[in-house]
């Protein structure tokens, strides 16, 4: 992960988070508006009321700006949910998801969190395997119809 910078929250980060989940997800997965409407949704709802003793946000900034992102979310009765985990093409196999994954459950532990969730879909290969060495296993999966796409949507949950 060397030459990345891992942050909170700074002025223009939704944008930089929402602008990347929407491009990555339009070119590769063809997902429409409706995604990119409810990340960035979300994630503003999310950095208005978190609790910085239970809830994270971290990005990553690198010299050429904005390399990638995560948090944990304790608003669900489930657990706590890892959201928004996405990093910017150039820096992927260089450790930075890998950090930003281990960070993310460091914290879940510290804070007390018992058990982690997250929604992800089949054939986002390389963050699978991110969770599953990070502890995680599939507890359920879906075929939906959402974002303007077909796709098998995926829950992976960790106990700590």
């Amino acid at each position: 992960m060397q030459g990345a910078e891992l942050v909170g929250y700074y002025p223009g980060v939704i944008g930089e988070v929402t602008r990347l989940h929407a491009t990555y997800y339009a070119r590769h997965w063809g997902f429409d508006l409706s995604f990119e409407a409810q990340v960035s949704r979300e994630l503003a709802e999310f950095l208005q009321r978190a609790e910085p003793a239970r809830d994270l946000f971290l990005a990553a900034r690198g010299p050429a700006g904005f390399a990638g992102s995560v948090a944990l979310d304790s608003a669900f009765e489930e657990g706590t949910r890892l959201r928004w985990f996405i990093v910017e093409p150039a820096w992927q196999g260089r450790g930075l998801g890998r950090e930003l994954i281990a960070r993310c459950l460091d914290f879940a532990r510290s804070a007390g969190h018992r058990r982690v969730f997250l929604w992800t879909f089949a054939g986002l290969d390389a963050a699978r395997n991110l969770y599953e060495e990070a502890g995680f296993t599939l507890a359920e999966e879906h075929r939906v119809n959402q974002w303007g796409n077909e796709i098998t949507e995926q829950k992976f949950e960790l106990n700590l």
